[in-house]
């Protein structure tokens, strides 16, 4: 693999849009060639082209189009592609089928359960990959060692309990190729560590003629069904498609490039051959070429300053982080699909150049929608909408005179700036209409075209901070010391202004910045990986095992790079052990780099020093004496490439004169702004902002403050001034609404970072069932983050109770603790700590900042303390109204210690059953509160107390506006249809109790008055609801209604007025049990709001809750069913509702940790209610129990349905039934708790959604109408860990 000398060597990165190339000619000079990916008037493949020009162009030979290229004079091709990225993104795959083990045929539908929107109503989900199912009559399942069963031993780890029926399999794979499938994806449960079942089906599949058979246990040998599966998927989905275009791309050259050297770049940031390239590790292959590129050429490893990626494009934008080594994530979702697979861990967030600008009730917006290619911005000339682009064009920072005349209906027209000033003028209009009418008090004067897009630009920069700061604090790393690479097409117009915002000194742009992920291809190695799993200890007994499997691994690796010509020399082998703490979750891919071996490791590396410091810095503990668990080894193989690599150069200052002057406008109004054209300056030149430097494919803007120097190898340093940010005062400036909205939610998600990373149950660290929130100083909520439903609002009513209660009393280095349902709880396991910030002078609380947090077990009378059969608080738990954690700033750890053992006191119950794991969780609620302190004091410093304070206020009537706006259009509606502004609905619980509402609203204010009355007493069981869970279901219903993305705060319920009846089951006395009110009640009240505003159908109304476990383990589930259905939506089938999304666990999980196997988990078929949209089906879950258990089950809708609206039918409701091992069925009802011996199984049927709309006659379109269809791309664009966070936070 060194240079192949006298020979062309090409570096091609294919993109949607364009085509970079990177060519290094036979002399050692270097070119870069960009061109349209889709030219079919001109080219078939824009690669080939591309390599046909610059052979044509170099050596004055002709090379015909229409005739195969001579690929003689060509060394090596190295590629990416989006080929595989496109195809996924269009559901343009092969048609594929997918084998599954019986019982699982809906597992990937159901995948985990949750939502991926919160509010979205319709549960916009990406289809599945296959076309069709077949169920595999096989199952094999983990031995375990307490296991009551009759056992079949295999002596392996494992136990065949059914075998395969490999006839049946043939008779249906014959079908399925009969229908033209000829693309198979085989997924077995617990086929990661036994595959023969796999195996042999694979065998007989290619025997049948299947073109394309791809294994779970081959593509990606990890433990979960779930996340394999898709990922089997969509190799088979893809791979065909791959294959297709590498078939018509070498049929270009001549000889189809046998002699030639042609590798492809994979997700993982490494090259393989062409041959080798699959659909599973192929989707980022382009922007992995880009992260290569910045890493080898903007890292400096003398220095080690890490360096953050900036790719800005048009839709969207991609940060990631490099400091000597890449950073990969094993599981991230891209257009929908999850995969795992080693990827690099590239963060896509929807702002680019292309996204929408919008005022929305007050704020500025920018995205997440986006003008595409077509129409594009407005300055394309082609009636698009204003974008991010636009608003650059507008204040002068894009000059159209040097951009290609490639605009326009006929193509052929410049960038302009009249359209674009035109929509400007309108939308500015617009803008002070609002403003001068709703907040004319506040506005100094009216605002300009300019600032109006300044403002913008402000917007969109924040908006790409965020994802920059939670990648590098989520780790433990300061943003503020790293270099900012900036490279892409729009990047450069913005860097400076955000390395400014995140403290960031410099800013790296490399001279092939517009082509850099063309560039990293040349600069990549090649790349084999071999992963195995693994249940080994990590202590001196596992080692001599460990190091012989490590060994075979790394003697494959370097055998498989051998046979690609690299010698030995050449080949560097890289060892990983995924490692995590017996009992937890939380694995970390570890190499021993810097750790060397000693008595007490294997031979490959000190691993468990290297895991605990790694453990330390992201979660700032480690857990002393708890056994280490090796759940995979990996064994990464570097073939090296002998391309010389850029390093950063010397700087030299030098003033020089430039080439043309323009105007720009800056915070400070327009400024005299020289431009530069990058070609003509040399290595000596520095460039004092402000300045445009232009290429071919990019434009740089240097801020005032800033200065820009040009290295040695002709890159672009820009050194970055401190912020000269101009008073800002107490009147609102819309601009900086928008900019203080992400502020405070930026405030709430870096406490939430500190409260994952220093927690340590499973709850809080990896269920991440926590919320964190900033509250102004009479208690109204701010910002919180994540959006879990339940909490919604529930915290502002407890941070405004301990202001009553407590008055006067707090003081600096107090944090309160309270849990009880008078005080604002939910239920007692959520624990809320609140710590209020003090400013010097100021008497009283500035602001509150507080974590919720859900503890595992706090007492009372069952595990867990989530009791079905509670009738008093007492039963559920230890109580806390106002407690003093910290007093002083000390931790008062044993008042604390005594009042979490107290529910002991109380017959039947027990005090807490982990208390070591309930102070370390309120230790890091704490430590995370103390974080929002600091955040909070220091946007204090930088604006002033009074300045910070207003704009919390505009914020809530932000909030406000959007509610009062959705009411007033509401009410119009239905004045004009039905005259009356009242609407009422009731609904039940399955004891009968009535839950009713009577809703009045004033057009004219966009008020409403929400009337509980009538909804019957507090009951006996547990299903009371404390009042704050009712306005929790109520800000949810609010947003799900508005339609749109608003802050989630206090303003949200001001214009609503709730009245509730004391002693009711929605505000119980002080004493009735409420941890069913919580799970259940909670879903009731909002299909009784949704059913008075006519939104939706009932979705299936229950959580589904199941607890079992024994004296050695004990586990605890929500469980999906049906979505209610909508004016033009079909409800979804298998999904959480409303209140819940909380994730299920994985079908391997589930089976290696508890005793017990899941015989069935799959839709239940025609559980929806009919209607012209029909609801979503429930599902079925069967649990086979290993020993003995404990089963608790606490559900709702057995004996009610969930209702259809508009002439559209119930759903069915749900049923739980216990199959004993004697044959006996028993129906267990909605609520109890049994005792369970070996062989018995629990069945759940869940509840269905109701149907919308009356189905009118035989018409079979009526039956089942197409729901509204969204791009992919547009609905899913996100990825990355960062998102992959939000997510799973969202899921609880």
């Amino acid at each position: 693999m060194a240079g192949s000398q006298g020979k062309f060597d090409f570096a091609i990165d294919r993109g949607g849009t364009f085509t970079d190339v990177f060519a290094r000619l036979p002399d050692g000079r270097e070119r870069v060639l960009k061109l349209l990916s889709h030219d079919p008037q001109n080219y078939k493949d824009a690669p080939t082209e591309g390599i046909r020009r610059v052979l044509e162009q170099e050596t004055g030979q002709a090379f015909p189009r229409d005739q195969p290229v001579d690929a003689s004079l060509i060394g090596w091709i190295r590629m990416g592609t989006t080929v595989a990225t496109n195809a996924l993104l269009e559901r343009q795959g092969e048609r594929t089928a997918l084998l599954v083990t019986q019982g699982f045929q809906d597992l990937l539908h159901i995948g985990t359960q949750a939502r991926p929107n919160l509010f979205d109503l319709e549960v916009s989900v990406p289809e599945v990959l296959y076309e069709e199912v077949i169920e595999v009559e096989e199952r094999v399942v983990l031995k375990q060692g307490g296991c009551q069963l009759p056992r079949k031993d295999t002596g392996d780890s494992l136990e065949v309990w059914r075998e395969l029926n490999l006839k049946r399999v043939e008779e249906d794979l014959k079908g399925v190729l009969s229908r033209g499938i000829t693309s198979l994806a085989v997924l077995l449960l617990h086929s990661y560590t036994w595959s023969a079942h796999e195996k042999a089906v694979g065998s007989l599949a290619r025997k049948l003629g299947f073109a394309q058979v791809s294994l779970s246990s081959e593509v990606m040998p990890m433990i979960r069904a779930v996340p394999r599966g898709y990922t089997v998927c969509a190799d088979a989905y893809l791979t065909p498609k791959i294959r297709q275009y590498l078939r018509g791309f070498t049929s270009g050259f001549k000889g189809g490039l046998q002699e030639v050297n042609v590798l492809f770049m994979q997700s993982d940031g490494g090259l393989t051959p062409m041959e080798q390239f699959c659909g599973s590790r192929a989707v980022l292959s382009g922007p992995a070429g880009g992260v290569v590129g910045y890493a080898v050429t903007s890292y400096n490893p003398y220095d080690k300053k890490p360096v953050i990626g900036f790719d800005m494009g048009g839709t969207s934008t991609d940060v990631s982080r490099y400091a000597g080594q890449y950073e990969h994530v094993f599981e991230a979702t891209t257009a929908g699909v999850t995969l795992q697979a080693p990827q690099l861990d590239i963060n896509t967030v929807a702002a680019g150049g292309g996204s929408r600008l919008f005022f929305r009730s007050g704020m500025f917006v920018v995205g997440p929608e986006s003008a595409g290619a077509h129409p594009g911005p407005a300055c394309y000339r082609k009636g698009g909408s204003l974008t991010v682009t636009d608003a650059n064009l507008a204040l002068g920072r894009l000059l159209p005179s040097f951009f290609p005349r490639i605009f326009g209906p006929g193509e052929n027209e410049p960038l302009s700036t009249e359209d674009t000033m035109k929509h400007f003028q309108q939308l500015t209009q617009e803008i002070n209409d609002f403003l001068s009418t709703s907040q004319s008090k506040c506005m100094k004067s009216k605002m300009s075209v300019e600032e109006v897009a300044m403002g913008f630009i402000r917007v969109a920069n924040e908006a790409m901070c965020r994802p920059i700061r939670a990648l590098t604090q989520a780790k433990g790393h300061d943003t503020s010391q790293h270099v900012l690479a900036c490279f892409g097409g729009a990047g450069g117009q913005h860097a400076c202004a955000i390395a400014r915002a995140l403290g960031m000194k410099t800013v790296f742009i490399h001279k092939y910045s517009g082509v850099l992920s063309a560039y990293g291809l040349a600069l990549a190695d090649v790349v084999e990986e071999v992963q195995e799993p693994c249940s080994l200890q990590y202590e001196p007994g596992s080692f001599s095992e460990l190091d012989r499997r490590v060994d075979l691994l790394s003697q494959r690796c370097q055998g498989a790079l051998r046979t690609r010509g690299f010698t030995s020399t050449q080949i560097q082998t890289e060892l990983f052990l995924h490692l995590r703490y017996e009992g937890t979750d939380c694995a970390l891919m570890v190499t021993a780099n810097g750790y060397p071996s000693n008595a007490q490791s294997c031979h490959s590396g000190d691993f468990r020093s290297a895991f605990n410091k790694r453990y330390l810095k992201e979660f700032g503990f480690t857990i002393a004496d708890r056994p280490i668990i090796v759940d995979d080894i990996r064994v990464r193989g570097s073939g090296k490439s002998a391309l010389m690599r850029t390093n950063l150069s010397v700087l030299i200052n030098y003033v020089f004169s430039f080439a043309k002057m323009t105007r720009c406008y800056f915070d400070n109004g327009y400024l005299d702004t020289n431009v530069y054209l990058w070609e003509t300056l040399s290595c000596d030149h520095s460039i004092n902002g402000p300045a445009v430097i232009i290429d071919k494919n990019s434009t740089i803007l240097v801020e005032p403050g800033c200065v820009a120097q040009l290295t040695a190898g002709g890159d672009v340093c820009i050194t970055v001034g401190t912020d000269t940010q101009c008073a800002l005062g107490t009147e609102l400036n819309a601009i900086q609404l928008s900019i203080f909205s992400h502020r405070f939610m930026s405030i709430a998600e870096q406490m939430g970072r500190v409260l994952q990373r220093t927690s340590i149950s499973t709850n809080i660290k990896e269920r991440l069932d926590f919320s964190c929130a900033v509250f102004g100083p009479d208690g109204g909520l701010v910002s919180n983050a994540p959006h879990i439903p339940v909490h919604l609002g529930a915290m502002q009513e407890t941070v405004q109770y301990q202001i009553k209660a407590l008055e006067n009393s707090l003081k600096e280095g107090d944090v309160i603790l309270s849990n009880h349902p008078c005080a604002g709880g939910s239920h007692l396991p959520d624990l809320t700590v609140i710590t209020p910030v003090f400013q010097p002078g100021v008497t009283g609380p500035v602001f509150f900042v507080a974590s919720r947090g859900h503890h595992a077990d706090i007492g009372g009378i069952t595990p867990g303390s989530m009791p079905p059969h509670s009738t008093s608080l007492q039963q559920e738990g230890a109580v806390f109204i106002s407690f003093k954690l910290v007093s002083d700033g000390v931790f008062q750890e044993q008042a604390v210690t005594d009042a979490l053992l107290a529910p002991a006191q109380h017959p039947g119950c027990s005090g807490t059953r982990n208390l070591h794991d309930n102070l370390s969780d309120l230790r890091a609620q704490v430590a995370a509160n103390q974080r929002g302190c600091q955040l909070v004091n220091e946007l204090i410093d930088t604006y002033g107390l009074a300045v910070v304070q207003a704009y919390m206020g505009y914020i809530q009537s932000n909030a406000e506006l959007a509610v009062r706006d959705m009411l007033k259009d509401f009410a119009h509606r239905r004045r004009q249809h039905m005259g009356s502004l009242e609407v009422e609905s009731e609904d039940q619980m399955d004891d009968g109790t009535i839950i009713r509402l009577r809703v009045k609203i004033n057009e004219e204010e966009g008020s409403a008055v929400f009337d509980f009355s009538g909804t019957g007493t507090e009951v006996w069981g547990n299903c009371n609801a404390p009042r704050a869970i009712t306005l929790s279901a109520l800000i949810y219903c609010l947003r799900c209604m508005v339609g749109q993305d608003i802050p989630l705060n206090q303003g949200c319920l001001t214009p609503i007025k709730v009245i509730i009846p004391p002693g009711s089951i929605l505000q119980p006395s002080q004493n009735a049990a409420v941890v069913g009110g919580n799970v259940l009640t909670s879903q009731r009240v909002v299909d009784v709001i949704f059913r008075a505003f006519d939104v939706c159908a009932a979705s299936q109304g229950c959580m589904n809750n199941v607890t079992f476990g024994n004296d050695k383990s004990g586990y605890y589930e929500t469980v999906a069913g049906g979505a209610g259905a909508g004016p033009c939506w079909h409800g979804r089938s298998g999904v959480h509702s409303h209140m819940t999304n909380t994730r299920i666990t994985d079908p391997e999980i589930l089976e290696k940790r508890y005793p017990v196997i899941l015989e069935q988990f799959s839709l239940r078929p025609d559980a929806g209610g009919a209607g012209r949209f029909h609801g979503g089906d429930g599902v079925i879950r069967k649990l086979l129990f290993r020993e003995k258990v404990v089963l608790s089950v606490l559900t709702e809708r057995r004996s009610t349905r969930p209702y259809g609206l508009s002439g559209g039918e119930s759903g069915a409701p749900g049923l739980n039934l216990l199959h004993r091992a004697d044959g006996r069925v028993l129906n267990l009802g909605a609520k109890t708790s049994v005792s369970l011996e070996p062989g018995d199984m629990f069945s759940l049927y869940t509840p269905g959604g109701g149907g919308y709309g009356k189905v009118e006659g035989d018409d079979p379109d009526s039956k089942s109408a197409p729901p509204k269809r969204r791009r992919l791309n547009e609905s899913f664009s996100e990825r990355g860990s960062v998102f992959e966070y939000r997510r799973a936070q969202e899921s609880v």
